[in-house]
Formats: C-alpha cells, structure tokens, sequence
C-alpha cells in the first residue's frame, strides 16, 4: 500500500464512524484521487463519485461552474474550487467534497499563476467550504502526487476536526 492509500484508508475509516459520504471534483489530477480512494477495499461504503472536469466545459457542465466565473477569475483559482467543491456536493449524495484544479506543467503557466500552482477546496453539505492555494515542485508527476496528498490531508484534518466537535 502506497502512502496515498495510507492516506485514503484513514480517510476512509473517519467516513465509515460518522456515516458520512465523499465526492471528488478533479481536474490537474485527473482522478488520481478517486483512484487513490477506490484502491481502499469497502471505499463504496463511503465514497460516492468522482468527477473529472479537465476542462472548463467540463466544470460548467458537470459541476455547474459559471462559464463567466471562469472567465473572470480562470480554471486555477480559489473562486473556481470553492464552486467545484460545492458543484460536487450539488451533484451527488456526498457530505463532503474535495476539489482539486492547478497547472501541473511542463507548460501553461504565467507569471501570476506558475506551474505548480494548485488551488484545493473542501466542502461540507452542512455548510462551510474552505479554499487554499499552494505552489509545488518538481515535474509534472510529482505535482500532481503532492496535490492528492494534500488534498487527502486537508480532508483526514477538516473530517476528524468535525468528528471531535460532534
């Protein structure tokens, strides 16, 4: 088992205690995280579905992501998880949501938005949606990677925070 599935199954067994269910709105990724989640033997107990929304029609129409949204403040940006996140608790039975949308390169970066730039956003179906910006390094691989890891992180600290304040 990798660190991810490490990561995953821990995930996986806060869920399982509060009978709460996980969706995925993945786009630098592009799965890697349900893949990650679905690696877990008994994960259909607890992750709902994934949504793979490379691309900004993809966001606008399984997600529900405003095209005017993505083109003001573009793909890679803290307004577009928040509304990727929401959109996958809109368009699934999940309590909790986690998205992922960043420039893995080796191209497509700018010097306000670099490669390596990742933009994450967790949300809850009982309120609250938490979004963060961080800059990786490395290759295309090792961008994504971090962005799972971080991404898995985030929600093992806001699911157990949530879990001790029940």
């Amino acid at each position: 088992m990798n660190d991810l599935e490490i990561l995953a199954e821990h995930l996986g067994c806060q869920l399982v205690e509060r009978g709460e269910w996980l969706a995925a709105a993945e786009s630098c990724t592009g799965g890697w995280l349900a893949q990650s989640v679905t690696a877990i033997a008994g994960s259909s107990t607890w992750f709902d579905r994934g949504f793979v929304t490379y691309s900004n029609a993809a966001k606008a129409d399984m997600l529900g992501v405003p095209d005017s949204m993505l083109a003001r403040h573009g793909a890679v940006s803290e307004t577009v998880a928040r509304a990727m996140a929401q959109g996958a608790l809109a368009h699934s039975r999940a309590d909790w949501s986690v998205a992922i949308t960043g420039i893995a390169g080796p191209g497509g970066g700018s010097p306000e938005k670099p490669v390596g730039t990742v933009c994450f956003a967790w949300a809850r179906k009982d309120g609250g949606c938490e979004a963060q910006t961080c800059q990786f390094g490395g290759d295309r691989a090792s961008v994504r990677e971090q962005s799972v890891r971080h991404a898995l992180k985030g929600l093992i600290e806001r699911v157990g925070a949530a879990t001790y304040s029940a």
